[in-house]
């Protein structure tokens, strides 16, 4: 599709805003009887702004990967961008070690690390505790002093948000994507042991087991610092080669996002992704300081998946809430096309991310419209947009923003 919606592109000055509240989609509380008894946590919220746009918008849901397949963050934001992440396969690893600026060369595989919580083999917390950011970036330049090689092979450090932080493995020579065929250790539980490194492809065995040697050496170095004791590793992956959001869409594109795995991402397809933190009214306004200079500006907001995977419907609810309130300011800049979705569903009842379709409005002027009378899982299902994968959202985007002329005579 890309390839025809090259042929399709025209120029004009049109402005698309693209506002992701992570693990947006939700499922119906199950806990005691109350305010929240069998609504999801968009149907909990008070969002007043939210479904009064929705009423004079096109509004759906959308599948990220396909029906029943869970998707990773990764996937999710790329489907959203319009990049078939069946297609694009791009490693956690690689998109953290992107957005927390560090320079990825072809003799390196990048790894997505969390500190985590070991006891007796088993892990008991995937997240050591959300520890502060400054305790940890601490912790990571400790370990960079501590383990600047293995083998013959270095590793580079880049402390990230809270508990994650990323490692470059560079090898004296290139590599091809095989090298970085090796399973995550990181079993998505607690009460699990960490997974083994196992290599799914020859050329991954010498990135295996360096890898082994690093995680015992991470865990000899921080022996003792409960509730911060151990590392989980995922992600193994080599620098990709993709189109930039330019050459595929005509777009100059601006990424706002605290979290550098989504920067990452961003940068990978050409965006402009400032290391930027602030909260999500400075997000807001750091895109009107920049909107004569961009056609096309991606607004990440993270804590509503935070607290999804938490398990924590009342925080999850009022961080929603939270982006209503500032729905006003984005509306403000009048953008002809603008899309609020999330990049997957990350249900607190489900305390992860799930397959389930996320809902999705797109308000534009030339939309039906009329159709629902809020923004929730429910209402989203009445829209005009009905059940549609992800990649077809940015063609809409840039139908209904002007930018793609007729197909054929």
């Amino acid at each position: 599709m890309q390839s025809v919606i090259k042929g399709l592109l025209q120029k004009n000055g049109s402005k698309i805003v693209l506002l992701v509240m992570d693990g947006l989609g939700g499922l119906p509380y199950k806990g005691p009887e109350g305010a929240f008894a069998g609504k999801t946590e968009l149907e909990a919220a008070h969002t007043p702004n939210l479904d009064r746009l929705s009423g004079a918008s096109a509004c759906g849901m959308h599948l990220p990967v396909g029906a029943g397949i869970t998707p990773g963050s990764g996937p999710g934001h790329l489907g959203l961008f319009g990049y078939d992440p069946l297609k694009w396969e791009i490693g956690r690893g690689i998109l953290e070690a992107v957005g927390l600026g560090l320079d990825v060369k072809k003799t390196d595989v990048a790894i997505r690390c969390n500190y985590a919580t070991l006891e007796d083999n088993v892990i008991t917390d995937r997240r050591a505790g959300r520890p502060s950011t400054e305790k940890m970036r601490k912790v990571t330049e400790l370990l960079q002093k501590e383990i600047p090689e293995i083998d013959g092979v270095k590793f580079i450090f880049g402390p990230g948000m809270e508990h994650r932080f990323a490692v470059i493995m560079r090898f004296p020579e290139a590599l091809t994507p095989e090298a970085a065929m090796v399973n995550d250790s990181d079993p998505q539980m607690e009460g699990k042991a960490p997974l083994p490194l196992i290599p799914k492809h020859p050329k991954a065995e010498r990135t295996a087991a360096i890898a082994a040697k690093f995680i015992n050496k991470v865990e000899e170095i921080l022996k003792g610092g409960h509730p911060q004791n151990y590392t989980l590793v995922r992600g193994f992956s080599t620098h990709p080669r993709m189109p930039s959001l330019l050459e595929a869409y005509g777009l100059r594109a601006l990424a706002i996002a605290s979290y550098p795995m989504y920067r990452g991402l961003a940068r990978l397809i050409g965006m402009e992704a400032p290391d930027f933190e602030g909260s999500f009214d400075e997000e807001i306004e750091y895109m009107k300081h920049n909107w004569d200079s961009y056609d096309f500006f991606f607004i990440h907001f993270k804590k509503t998946d935070s607290y999804g995977e938490d398990g924590n419907f009342a925080e999850k609810v009022k961080k929603i809430e939270e982006v209503d309130g500032a729905l006003p300011s984005i509306l403000a800049l009048k953008p002809e096309a603008l899309i609020i979705t999330g990049d997957h569903s990350t249900p607190a009842v489900m305390k992860g991310h799930s397959w389930h379709p996320v809902p999705v409005m797109l308000h534009a002027p030339y939309v039906l419209g009329g159709l629902t009378e809020g923004f929730s899982e429910r209402q989203c299902l009445k829209g005009e947009l009905g059940i549609i994968p992800s990649v077809s959202l940015m063609a809409l985007a840039l139908a209904n923003a002007g930018r793609l002329k007729k197909f054929g005579s």
